[in-house]
């Protein structure tokens, strides 16, 4: 029964989410996606960054401490 609790409460906070995206576009559902794929086109361009940097990083043992 947690589980099903756990996704209910998920899926209401997405609901909640959704509207306040939508609310923020006033009540514009196309300048909602608008803006949701341009946080995604952001979001997707700091991971290819962020991609980038672990590649060029040095081995481990050489400049950084790891955590482990």
């Amino acid at each position: 029964m947690a589980i099903v609790q756990g996704i209910s409460m998920a899926s209401k906070r997405t609901d909640i989410a959704i509207d306040k995206i939508v609310a923020a576009c006033d009540g514009n559902l196309h300048g909602a996606l608008q803006a949701l794929l341009l946080v995604n086109e952001q979001l997707e361009a700091e991971l290819h960054q962020l991609y980038a940097a672990i590649s060029i990083a040095p081995p481990r043992g050489q400049g950084f401490k790891s955590l482990h």
